[in-house]
């Protein structure tokens, strides 16, 4: 208020356009000159400026709108809202001033540094300079252009005018016709807003993504197996090992007591016979659901934890919506993640080579059985002659020992041996074959987890990345960019 910014108006359009007076604030509506014969009606009926002047055709300026706004600090409240309506919608912007007022707190607080990426687009001008000495109104403009770098504006173009004698005028009027030609002030302005917007945006993304660090993700591997049931499915693999070992390889005259047993995998649905059945891996898993028990409270509970504890490993950095929406993709429903649990159980193939050691156990068994039974016999027989006082049988010794007693009681001392050793191999190899399953289980839950918790927390990183990468681009966008795009 009080900067001769009407007059100055008027100066650049070479007549008395805006009104002039001493009551303040003298402007209260916008006024409009126009320069060029092109239409400017609808423009300025989307501003909302009634007052308009046509100054002429020709020239530098054709094309300009030029707009006297009410003043930014003007007492009328009115007057404010109009001048700050304007500022979102003009392409260049004409700071105008005074010696006594170019410091003034509010024009630079309120103003000046919250246009900061506006630089390229604004001229600050010093009116009412022949006021001042030559050496005056160049420390004037030294200390408003500090001012300036300070509040950020490190382009912005700073000179003196004077309305009264015409000082600057031209100089002004140059600047404008830049501004004009070529449409680069829209282009600018345009510019302008998208580092705006982007700095403000910029403001709720981190300046990195973390990773997904593999103590957590192992963690989250333990809970999930253990919801699932895999140590239950790895304790009776090791079971139905030693059950098949001792049917194997056990004594042929007790191995018919093993297969009274339960048969542990066919109680949880596990038989590898069914999937025979069922053809393959794919069918028996989407017609068949296991029989193991469902996860306890504790188990939920440890999965969820382990699951937050990863989300905040790849979230806690971040700020709060980011890692809001980290949290969320790492906690899926709980019943879809039950069904996925036991669709990788179900459609694991379980190990079951059958070893070459039960079939050599198994015929040495079945020998030393012939064996047994043989003697046995052979003594009956031998036993029945003498009963009836029939002729004796011809009989072979093995040192002081009949024949059929060797084989007899050697048949029961090996078996017997052979069955404590086949079980103690049995004992070895079902701890194996239950490790080996519990790998090939976890490796199914690991890929469950890292489709359902992993990959989804990965995906809301990936998209923060995205979105610091194009703010990041788009707050460093410079003048023209927006014309090649």
């Amino acid at each position: 208020t009080g900067s001769g910014k009407s007059s100055l108006f008027n100066a650049v359009v070479g007549s008395d356009v805006a009104t002039i007076g001493a009551r303040r604030p003298t402007t209260s509506k916008p006024t409009a000159a126009i320069w060029g014969d092109e239409p400017a009606g609808p423009l300025l009926d989307w501003l909302e400026v009634d007052n308009r002047h046509q100054v002429g055709t020709g020239g530098s300026l054709d094309g300009l709108v030029l707009l006297d706004l009410p003043d930014f600090d003007s007492r009328e409240s009115v007057n404010r809202a109009e001048a700050e309506r304007m500022l979102e919608l003009v392409d260049v912007f004409v700071w105008v001033t005074d010696p006594q007022k170019y410091a003034d707190a509010r024009l630079h607080d309120d103003y000046v540094a919250a246009m900061t990426n506006y630089d390229a687009v604004t001229i600050v001008v010093l009116n009412q300079a022949d006021r001042l000495t030559p050496r005056q109104q160049q420390e004037c403009l030294a200390d408003l252009s500090r001012l300036l770098k300070r509040d950020g504006l490190t382009k912005a173009k700073v000179l003196a005018t004077s309305a009264r004698t015409g000082l600057g005028v031209g100089e002004l009027r140059e600047d404008l016709a830049q501004a004009v030609e070529g449409a680069r002030a829209a282009r600018t302005r345009l510019d302008a807003d998208v580092r705006s917007v982007a700095t403000a945006l910029r403001h709720g993304v981190g300046d990195s993504e973390p990773e997904l660090k593999g103590a957590n993700t192992k963690e989250l591997v333990t809970a999930l197996a253990r919801a699932a049931g895999v140590p239950t499915v790895a304790e009776a693999v090791r079971r139905d090992y030693q059950r098949q070992a001792v049917a194997a390889t056990g004594w042929p005259f007790t191995r018919w007591v093993s297969a009274l047993r339960p048969d542990p995998l066919k109680r949880l649905r596990l038989d590898p016979m069914e999937e025979k059945a069922l053809g393959s891996r794919e069918v028996r898993r989407s017609v068949t659901r296991s029989s193991i028990p469902e996860a306890t409270p504790a188990a939920q509970a440890a999965v969820e934890l382990a699951a937050r504890r990863l989300a905040q490993s790849a979230g806690g950095d971040l700020p709060q919506p980011w890692a809001e929406a980290v949290a969320l993709a790492a906690l899926p429903s709980a019943a879809g993640r039950a069904d996925d649990l036991d669709e990788a159980v179900v459609g694991t193939r379980l190990p079951g080579r059958r070893p070459m050691w039960w079939s050599v156990l198994g015929i040495l068994q079945l020998l030393l059985a012939l064996a047994t039974v043989a003697g046995l016999v052979w003594l009956a027989a031998i036993f029945v002659v003498g009963w009836f006082q029939l002729p004796e049988l011809p009989t072979v010794h093995v040192g002081p020992f009949a024949l059929p007693f060797v084989l007899l009681a050697g048949g029961l001392a090996l078996g017997w041996l052979l069955e404590l050793i086949s079980r103690w191999f049995a004992s070895v190899g079902s701890r194996r074959r239950s490790a080996a399953a519990r790998r090939k289980l976890d490796d199914a839950i690991a890929t469950v987890a890292d489709r359902s918790i992993v990959q989804p927390v990965a995906a809301v990183l990936a998209r923060h990345r995205e979105t610091r990468i194009q703010l990041d681009a788009a707050g460093a966008t410079m003048p023209g960019a927006a014309r090649r795009r």
